[in-house]
């Protein structure tokens, strides 16, 4: 596991606090399992992700927690493999025996009970070294496009519902984020709402999503191969959707930018291209504790990455200076830029222009004056090892800063 110390002051909200000693943890907040339309069982998957050296995870099934009684047949289960040769039920059986797995006969089928959270929870969690949070991915659509947002360390046994009719994809998104709201001041527990793919079926525009200005999070970089993460020819990608989304809130809205997450949204895990261990959030928090880990990401304590990571991260408020330092592979090189829309910009080809380059693994950045915000994208030369796109290398994002 990766935990990484910072020694300086870590300052994303241009806000002057003491510098602590705090840990980086490694999370993804977005995989499927068979509770929805994944094909592994919970306990496999959440194993999978701390053999790996991941701190947290969030199973996030579509409009369900994982709190009632399923039962789901052993044909469905192996219909949904992707593979030749052992599927989810053999391997789970290897992995798991009698005492712990249930069958039944139900019409002529034999079914498995999927083990709630409460159950599988205790097979992992320990203090300080792994956690498991409850989450959901609340699938909504407005008049058949799909406004999917997860909400993540959900308490009770209650989910958000979704929304399927003529409501604006902004209504929606604002619907949710207040259900959660509520959820968050009745229970004293953080609840971190992020918006999903926005270019998935070309779904969400960087306008709508500027416009929920209640939104803090989307999605950055989602491991799925179809949700059109580098846009196409006349619809952008999930880069520029953000410097337009946060060039509007900047420059029209006076609200507060959006910060970028990297999830996997994994469905698949034997055989199939939707499968986990693309991309991540790196949080520094000061303990490994659900609400924690979200006010840390509030505060934008937090970068995002697809294999790169980083030793530390500083923000000057005062000099305006933004530096980092790469954990450094041996024989791969790096490459950030600079990114930012300036005050006076004209054009929509000004949105989100590269304000500076820099190569090696110790970089220093000058934000500019006249910038509505500025934020860092850091790329490597290292093929990313399970790509989602063609010719993906290894990344990170940091948050955007600069902008109060």
């Amino acid at each position: 596991m990766k935990i990484y110390i910072v020694v300086s002051t870590f300052l994303f909200l241009a806000a002057c606090s003491s510098a602590e000693e705090k840990s980086w943890y490694r999370g993804n907040t977005h995989a499927h399992s068979l509770w929805s339309d994944g094909n592994d069982f919970p306990e496999m998957i959440v194993g999978w992700y701390k053999d790996r050296g991941y701190d947290f995870v969030a199973l996030t099934d579509h409009n369900i927690l994982a709190v009632g009684e399923k039962w789901m047949s052993l044909e469905s289960i192996k219909e949904r493999q992707r593979m030749e040769g052992p599927g989810a039920f053999e391997k789970y059986q290897e992995k798991y025996d009698e005492s712990w797995i249930e069958i039944r006969d139900s019409k002529g089928k034999q079914e498995v009970r999927l083990k709630r959270i409460e159950e599988y929870r205790k097979l992992f969690e320990k203090p300080g070294e792994f956690l498991v949070l409850q989450a959901e991915e609340i699938s909504s659509s407005s008049q058949d496009k799909p406004v999917h947002m997860n909400a993540v360390n959900l308490p009770g046994k209650s989910i958000i519902p979704f929304i399927k009719d003529d409501t604006s994809v902004e209504d929606i998104m604002r619907a949710h984020l207040k259900a959660a709201k509520e959820i968050e001041n009745e229970t004293n527990q953080a609840i971190l709402v992020h918006l999903n793919h926005p270019n998935f079926r070309w779904a969400i525009t960087a306008e709508e999503l500027a416009n929920v200005v209640e939104e803090q999070f989307f999605e950055i970089y989602n491991g799925h191969p179809n949700i059109n993460h580098l846009g196409d020819a006349t619809r952008p990608g999930d880069e520029h959707i953000w410097d337009i989304a946060n060039t509007i809130r900047l420059a029209k809205l006076d609200a507060e930018p959006l910060f970028g997450i990297a999830t996997d949204d994994s469905h698949t895990y034997h055989g199939g291209d939707v499968s986990p261990g693309r991309g991540w959030i790196m949080v520094q928090a000061d303990r490994l504790e659900g609400s924690a880990l979200i006010n840390a990401m509030r505060a934008g304590n937090c970068y995002s990455s697809t294999g790169v990571y980083l030793d530390l991260i500083d923000y000057d408020p005062g000099n305006r200076t933004l530096s980092t330092t790469i954990d450094a592979e041996a024989g791969v090189t790096y490459m950030a830029q600079l990114i930012g829309t300036k005050e006076e910009y004209q054009s929509p080809s000004e949105i989100g222009e590269i304000l500076d380059e820099q190569t090696g693994t110790k970089l220093s950045f000058n934000i500019p004056q006249d910038v509505l915000y500025a934020r860092v994208t850091i790329s490597s030369n290292k093929p990313h090892p399970n790509p989602s796109f063609e010719n993906q290398v290894e990344q990170a994002w940091l948050q955007p800063v600069g902008w109060r």
